[in-house]
């Protein structure tokens, strides 16, 4: 039962990307020729320093919490 339901869910997951791309496509080509001036070049690059920036920083955190022995259930003693 839980490997049929892991398929449909794989699948499901599919198809939703797969028409969310087919969308972004077609929204992409009816937009032009755009140009993008130096205010949005700079709005994009500290838009991508902000996302990796709190990426990188929440992995970090993640892995520390796991070295360190946070993320184990807590044991009661007898």
């Amino acid at each position: 039962m839980k490997r049929t339901s892991s398929w449909i869910a794989a699948s499901v997951a599919a198809l939703f990307v797969a028409a969310v791309a087919v969308v972004a496509i077609i929204n992409w080509s009816g937009i032009g020729d755009t140009g993008i001036d130096l205010n949005g070049w700079i709005a994009l690059g500290l838009g991508i320093l902000a996302t990796l920036g709190l990426g990188i920083g929440l992995m970090t955190l993640i892995f520390i919490s796991n070295r360190r022995g946070y993320d184990e259930p807590p044991h009661k003693d007898p």
